[in-house]
């Protein structure tokens, strides 16, 4: 075929990637005498469209599975999308605004049948983002985290945990976000220094005299249970017994001694609320205290307050306290103070600790395996700082809040009757899984314990977390014993962001462990977290977000994937700059022209034997196959240890600046010149030119591609072997 004079990205990308598909190359060969190479993707959360972080994340996995695939290594790439429960209903609640309603005007089912809607329209738009980066997934396996194969591995998880004594419903501390209306868990609060104020506040003894405590939320005096303070501090311990009263309510409340108690913080003593903060919580259960709660889950002060306190926002409470307290002469003073306040990570709502009815997971015994995999080698986290990172979250994990108070999402397998007895069944929840009634499902049911039909189904969903902890094998068909689960698991291969190394990645490996009895994958990746010029988190909202649409658009998707590798240094953030995918631009114009180059002087050599090509072989010829065969060693070695930016920097600088600016100035007088060794010039060209376009074709696969077809070559470039 004549190639144009000039690449240009738009004319080949779309064409060339419907060939591959056609053709059916992103399907595995199974080969039972080779250990396969198994790539799960991050599931993308079905809210919109992809980031610059989720282009460069599909990249490194997708320069990872077509070099295995080019090795002859049975390859998989399982592609899928997450139903992600908070994002995904507060998108289509802000939709729904638009009309004026909310989702109790819909109800329960007419809203869930708005969100499959709004799954449907993004998940295709994230699926041809996908393809249009040059994503070789297998999309014959594409999952969803809500499909009813799925669902049922969620059920059978639960129901497992449940039946070992794993899962638990009990009132404790939560994250709780007054405009989500769900509970959170810690990883998904966003802490942000604020500068805010100390107040020290003076409650009087019983029997006279006083005590100043200090606290950054007067409001929640209020529920206030006792005074703690530290044993070590000298001048509490006579007051230790005592009791004190609350101003302004005038309740009597106990003073404990707790080492929890930060001696350095304030006066030393500190007001205890159990149900309103998780220190004040763990001490309100070593001393069996009384615990209060005075906010509601909309961020109100609870109406048993009486008239002056009840339905008060938190913060406008917060404020009439204060003048109350200088009223009453119990406010000593405030000081400027700069502290850590949480957010909610969805919509930036200050969180509110709440004492709360939910469902709990215990994560200790889970935990145990999970450790020993990092500190025996069995999982390699890359790079290797993380693992002080997985081990230290890991050796102190918490009970997690599995429960959220939202409608999208599994709804628990959990049913209550009105005798008191709690049932978790599994066969139950199976025939329920298209019914979308909070109460009782479509057959009327009796409760096990008491025979009454007044049964109501817990109406919570689980955490999005939870289901997508199972992600590397239920996928793969569990608990089915599917071929594919027994053929792909464990998978090898996982990059990912940093951020969700506790929420996603320490829970794949602790269900792997608990339902595979063996871990998920072997290496996880971290890649870089992608920030702006000024070093700034993007966002879409603020307009400092990238579309990598719009690049892949503007330079082609080449270019953009090469300048995402480029910038990426192991362990290292990148500050993103499009000066590096115009340098990708540019890189893949060198490699089309270069090419064109070759293939116009290779006419007469492709009819010559070529069986005493090497004996004529001249010292420049010799220089450069070798430089050739030190670039595919280092590259080979680099994307072993996962080094993406020195994989493509070799390349780079071997094809423009070995290749072109000297070997190929080199054979150009040659060839013109029609000497003896013009045949080992092309020889060199081609050989040359052929392995360059294998090295180069899993970072920049389209341009490859469409090189290739150019060439007199039998097979289409992505199912070319590596060369050696």
């Amino acid at each position: 075929m004549e190639m144009a004079k000039a690449y240009n990205s738009k004319d080949h990308e779309d064409r060339i990637y419907q060939s591959w598909e056609r053709n059916g190359f992103f399907k595995p060969i199974i080969d039972s005498s080779k250990k396969p190479f198994v790539v799960v993707i991050p599931p993308p959360n079905v809210t919109g469209s992809l980031h610059i972080g989720h282009a460069l994340d599909n990249t490194i996995q997708d320069v990872m599975v077509r070099y295995n695939r080019m090795k002859g290594v049975p390859t998989l790439w399982v592609p899928g999308t997450d139903h992600a429960g908070i994002a995904t209903q507060n998108k289509v609640e802000q939709k729904i605004a638009k009309d004026g309603l909310t989702r109790h005007d819909l109800g329960r089912e007419e809203f869930i049948g708005e969100v499959w809607k709004w799954k449907d329209e993004y998940q295709s738009h994230i699926l041809g983002q996908l393809k249009k980066l040059g994503a070789s997934c297998d999309w014959s396996r594409l999952r969803f985290t809500m499909d009813e194969d799925y669902s049922r591995a969620v059920i059978e998880a639960f129901v497992s945990y449940y039946d070992k004594g794993l899962l638990y419903r009990g009132s404790r501390i939560i994250n709780w976000c007054p405009r989500c209306h769900t509970s959170i868990s810690d990883l998904e609060v966003e802490h942000d220094e604020e500068n805010g104020s100390l107040w020290f506040i003076k409650y009087p003894l019983v029997n006279g005299g006083e005590i100043t405590v200090a606290t950054t939320r007067p409001e929640t005096m209020l529920g206030d249970t006792a005074i703690a303070v530290n044993p070590n501090e000298v001048k509490y311990k006579a007051l230790v017994g005592k009791h004190a009263i609350i101003p302004i309510i005038n309740r009597e409340i106990p003073i404990v001694a707790d080492a929890a108690v930060d001696l350095g913080f304030g006066t030393g003593a500190v007001k205890i609320t159990p149900a309103h903060d998780p220190l004040d919580f763990e001490i309100s259960e070593r001393h069996n205290l009384e615990k209060i709660v005075v906010i509601d889950e909309d961020g109100r002060m609870v109406e048993s307050l009486g008239d002056q306190f009840a339905g008060m926002d938190r913060f406008e409470a917060r404020e009439v306290l204060i003048g109350l307290l200088e009223d009453g002469g119990y406010l000593v003073k405030s000081e400027s103070y700069t502290h850590s306040v949480g957010h909610c990570a969805r919509c930036q709502t200050i969180v509110e600790p709440l004492l709360s009815l939910q469902w709990f997971a215990s994560m200790e015994k889970l935990a145990k395996p999970a450790i020993s995999a990092i500190k025996s080698g069995e999982i390699n986290l890359h790079p290797m700082k993380w693992n002080k990172v997985y081990l230290d979250w890991m050796t102190n994990i918490r009970d997690w809040c599995i429960s959220r108070q939202l409608w999208w999402g599994h709804q628990l397998p959990v049913w209550y009757c009105e005798c008191g007895e709690i049932i978790v069944s599994k066969t139950w929840a199976i025939e329920d899984l298209n019914d979308l009634s909070p109460t009782v499902g479509r057959k009327q049911r009796k409760c096990p314990k008491c025979a009454s039909y007044n049964i109501t189904r817990d109406p919570d969903v689980l955490d999005t977390w939870f289901s997508s902890a199972l992600w590397p094998f239920a996928i793969l068909g569990w608990p089915k014993k599917t071929s594919d689960l027994e053929a792909f698991y464990p998978t090898s291969f996982l990059a990912t962001a940093r951020d969700i190394i506790f929420l996603w990645v320490a829970r794949m490996i602790m269900s792997g462990y608990e339902f595979m009895k063996e871990a998920p994958f072997t290496d996880v990746y971290f890649h870089a977290t992608v920030f702006n010029k000024e070093g700034k988190r993007m966002s879409k909202s603020l307009g400092t977000g990238v579309d990598p649409l719009e690049l892949m658009d503007k330079y082609g998707t080449d270019a953009t994937r090469f300048g995402l590798l480029w910038q990426t240094a192991q362990g290292q953030d990148l500050k993103f700059g499009e000066e590096a995918i115009l340098n990708g631009q540019r890189f893949a114009n060198k490699i089309w022209n270069a090419s064109r180059f070759v293939m116009m002087n290779l006419e007469d050599y492709k009819s010559v034997s070529h069986e005493t090509i090497s004996p004529s072989l001249l010292e420049e010829d010799k220089n450069i196959l070798a430089e050739l065969h030190q670039t595919i060693t280092q590259t080979d070695r680099y994307l072993e240890k996962y080094d993406f930016q020195h994989a493509v920097e070799v390349i780079y600088e071997f094809f423009w600046h070995s290749f072109c600016d000297k070997y190929i100035e080199i054979a150009k007088t040659r060839i013109r010149e029609g000497a003896d060794s013009k045949i080992a010039a092309q020889f060199t060209l081609d050989k040359v030119l052929v392995d360059s376009l294998k090295l180069l074709h899993p970072f920049m696969p389209f341009v490859t591609e469409a090189i290739w077809e150019n060439l007199d070559q039998e097979k289409f470039l992505i199912i070319s072997s590596w060369p050696k």
